[in-house]
């Protein structure tokens, strides 16, 4: 004996379908709406840097070249490392960028092994780059 689910359960309302596929459109449209702002907003930072190079001068001293790139206008803050053969800080350096090449001098409480860049910062870019 078959039957008719509609007949023993009722049939579904009419507007349910629609609504389902509207409510679906619209959170696609805003999740990929926010997905657009946010891989653009991360994508095009006020302030880049990168250490280009660095040498190590002294047992307590160390010159790195780091290049930033600035946004025009953009006041920013920079920090640097210096690490040791055991990667233990031994020197950090906090320095106001200039737009291009950086060149700065680190001083250190012992000798150094490498640099590595903390990043950059600005007031609207609170995550360093």
């Amino acid at each position: 004996m078959t039957t008719d689910l509609a007949d023993r359960y009722g049939a579904p309302a009419r507007w349910r379908r629609p609504a389902v596929v509207g409510l679906a459109v619209v959170l696609a449209v805003v999740g990929l709406t926010w997905l657009g702002w946010t891989a653009w907003f991360h994508g095009s930072p006020d302030v880049r840097s990168e250490v280009v190079t660095f040498d190590v001068t002294s047992d307590h001293q160390v010159e790195a070249r780091v290049d930033v790139q600035l946004e025009d206008g953009v006041a920013a803050s920079c920090r640097v490392r210096a690490l040791a053969e055991d990667k233990t800080a031994v020197g950090e350096l906090a320095f106001t960028p200039v737009d291009g090449v950086n060149e700065v001098v680190i001083r250190t409480e012992r000798r150094a092994t490498s640099v590595e860049k903390l990043g950059c910062t600005s007031p609207d870019q609170p995550r360093p780059r």
